[in-house]
């Protein structure tokens, strides 16, 4: 951990993102960013797998050695407590999350674990984590990687570390570069000479613009899954067995229940973040949704996933903060938005 953390002072010294709040556009041509607000979780043991499956939104038991998958962690009344990205190797089960929320989220999760035979460890400084995208990132990786993973959520594993093909952005594929400080030290310079190198806020961005949620401290237990599109995605089976808060998350789905969903918007207020409510005019006095995750654009705002109610979506008149706040321009999504209205 201590080497990490060294190597990641000396990157940051070297490399510091200067386009920490880069434009779409910009990003679209393809960009490197240092990963440090993601937190990671690695279950180990036999029933690690097991273990998981009775907890998570998604199949685990079924995870194969190349699949990534998103999945949810509901409260008992099916509202998110965290959101991952998983995937697993010969020893372990691998959840990635925020990093704010990752201590307390291990820890309740642990307490469950009884005589199952797995064991939660924080794996957080592990790996130096590189995201990397755009037109040009591809290209840029194949100097180092003969194979890149095909598809979107599936992955390799290779010598110079684990790389996992997350959901497209920008009209080019995005990938995760989990590697040892050693190994990012001497790929370093070629990424930075052919890449935009960026930060947190830029991965952040390339999130929201594929549509796919991340569940932060400010937003734990306000969503059912379907709220953040999260089944839309493939982070949710209806298929495999009880977990916490699935029979709300059932209902929901087969019941039709549930009448909000989460649109992309462009929002012209850099101060606009995860919590922030939203409204509309013909109900000035009661929110109707609430921002799930926002970005600095490069253009003075932010853009977010925002979760809000069916008719707010459809009315296409919504605002930040307040009725009188800052108007949402709303984008496409990369994804159908199927609004669960039956």
């Amino acid at each position: 951990m201590a080497k990490v953390s060294k190597f990641m002072n000396t990157w940051n010294q070297l490399l510091s993102p200067q386009q920490e709040s880069a434009t779409p556009t910009a990003l679209a041509v393809g960009f490197v960013s240092v990963v440090t607000d993601l937190g990671l979780i690695a279950f180990t043991g036999p029933q690690s797998g097991t273990f998981l499956h009775s907890q998570l939104t998604n199949d685990v038991e079924h995870l194969g050695p190349q699949d990534v998958r998103l999945a949810g962690y509901c409260s008992p009344k099916g509202r998110l407590l965290a959101s991952f990205l998983m995937w697993r190797d010969d020893e372990s089960v691998y959840l990635q999350l925020a990093r704010d929320i990752q201590p307390s989220v291990q820890k309740r999760l642990q307490m469950f674990v009884l005589r199952a035979q797995t064991k939660a460890r924080d794996a957080s400084d592990e790996r130096v984590l590189l995201g990397v995208g755009g037109g040009f990132g591809e290209a840029v990786l194949r100097t180092w990687f003969d194979a890149l993973p095909e598809a979107p959520y599936t992955k390799l594993d290779h010598p110079l570390g684990t790389v996992l093909r997350v959901a497209d952005a920008f009209g080019a594929p995005r990938y995760l570069w989990l590697a040892s400080p050693e190994t990012v030290a001497t790929v370093a310079a070629e990424l930075a000479d052919r890449l935009t190198v960026t930060g947190n806020e830029a991965w952040r961005l390339s999130d929201i613009h594929a549509g796919v949620p991340v569940v932060t401290a400010a937003t734990q237990e306000q969503f059912v899954p379907q709220m953040v599109n999260l089944e839309l995605l493939g982070g949710v089976s209806f298929k495999k067995g009880c977990y916490p808060g699935q029979e709300i998350v059932a209902r929901s789905q087969y019941l039709g229940k549930l009448k909000r969903r989460t649109a992309l918007v462009s929002i012209a207020d850099p101060a606009v973040g995860a919590g922030t409510e939203v409204f509309t005019p013909a109900d000035p006095d009661q929110p109707c949704g609430m921002v799930v995750n926002a970005a600095p654009n490069g253009a003075g705002g932010v853009d977010a996933l925002v979760e809000m109610k069916l008719d707010a979506l459809e009315a296409g008149v919504v605002h930040a903060g307040s009725a009188q706040g800052p108007a949402l321009q709303f984008l496409p999504l990369p994804y159908v938005l199927d609004k669960l209205d039956v």
